[in-house]
């Protein structure tokens, strides 16, 4: 048995894990980041059978929110960061680490998989064993603020603050950073979903037109903002009209989804206002030297950066490509894990 565990790992690509609510995102330290998935899963009705042969995970399973049949449900396994079900996560990763590995048997990797900061005991455990059931033979999970630390280039390891902001899909983490911990944070259950939501409800409520989250989310990223642009845009959009239940058509504007997104963009403010006002004075000072670092897809909201900056009286530096910030800093935890593995959760303490 030791020799097949043995060849099983020779033969394995251990695998750094972004695994969030909207993306799961994979590195692997010869290839950086080589997947970037939605985290969707299309499972038959009532079970945790995932369709197509196992590969309606991802994207294929993107495609089909709002538009499967009956016997088919489309669901998001993970919510505001942590696992919501425990079987189809399973699955979810078993197909990413199948895939990496082109469908080989008897694979079994080392996993570094970002966690969001302030989870429980129950709530590591469940990624641990979820990960393990899907095959891997050791597990490493990292908080999610000091994987977007590494991923961005900071010195997290030294005796100095640096702030960061990731602002993913169902969470945003702020974190002062030091000496490889986090000396004060907050997981906030506002993000990318949130202003997901507000532009849904805006549309619902001005155009009496119901639109689905892809076409929210399209929305966002066509004509999102946080602040005032130099030149304003339209949009057209379509969905189902909320008294006739027929399809219909708005002109929409870049000013009203800007006001929509006020609401969920104050509390993520608020929240970093909170861990700013709790940090200890030495730390207060490195921030105004090293300012503050924007990473996940929500540093991507146009005119984000000059808001907070404006907001905190900070200097903010988006990270280099955001988006895979994360699973970048899991690939640091990878090629460190001898150093750094006393800062992280493990299979092997358990």
């Amino acid at each position: 048995m030791k020799l097949i565990e043995w060849v099983a790992g020779r033969f394995s690509i251990d695998m750094g894990i972004d695994l969030g609510t909207a993306n799961t995102l994979v590195y692997v330290e010869d290839g950086g980041v080589v997947m970037n998935e939605p985290s969707v899963v299309a499972v038959k009705a009532g079970s945790s059978e995932v369709i197509l042969g196992g590969r309606a995970v991802g994207r294929e399973a993107y495609r089909m929110q709002g538009r499967a049949p009956h016997g088919i449900d489309v669901i998001r396994p993970l919510r505001e960061g942590v696992i919501a079900d425990f079987e189809i996560t399973e699955a979810m990763l078993r197909y990413f680490i199948n895939a990496l590995h082109n469908r080989r048997r008897f694979v079994k990797p080392r996993l570094v998989i970002a966690i969001p900061y302030g989870t429980t005991e129950v709530q590591r455990r469940a990624f641990i064993d979820s990960a393990e059931r899907a095959g891997a033979r050791e597990v490493y999970l990292v908080e999610e603020p000091i994987a977007a630390g590494l991923g961005a280039g900071l010195q997290v390891t030294e005796p100095e603050g640096n702030l960061i902001i990731d602002i993913g899909g169902g969470t945003t983490e702020v974190a002062v950073l030091s000496l490889a911990g986090v000396v004060e944070a907050a997981c906030l259950r506002v993000a990318g979903d949130n202003f997901d939501e507000a532009i849904v409800k805006h549309i619902r409520d001005k155009y009496n037109l119901l639109i689905g989250p892809l076409m929210a989310e399209d929305i966002k990223h066509t004509i999102g903002s946080a602040r005032a642009m130099e030149q304003e845009y339209s949009l057209e959009i379509s969905g189902r009209d909320f008294m006739t239940g027929r399809p219909r058509r708005a002109l929409i504007s870049s000013d009203e989804i800007r006001s929509a997104l006020q609401d969920p963009l104050r509390r993520i403010i608020t929240g970093i206002q909170n861990v700013l006002e709790r940090t200890p004075p030495e730390l207060s000072a490195d921030l105004t030297k090293n300012g503050c670092t924007l990473a996940g897809g929500g540093a991507l909201l146009k005119g984000l950066p000059e808001v907070l900056a404006e907001e905190l009286d900070l200097e903010i530096n988006v990270a280099d490509d955001p988006l895979t910030c994360v699973a970048r800093g899991t690939g640091v935890v990878l090629r460190q894990l001898d150093r750094l593995s006393p800062f992280l959760y493990s299979s092997n303490q358990n």
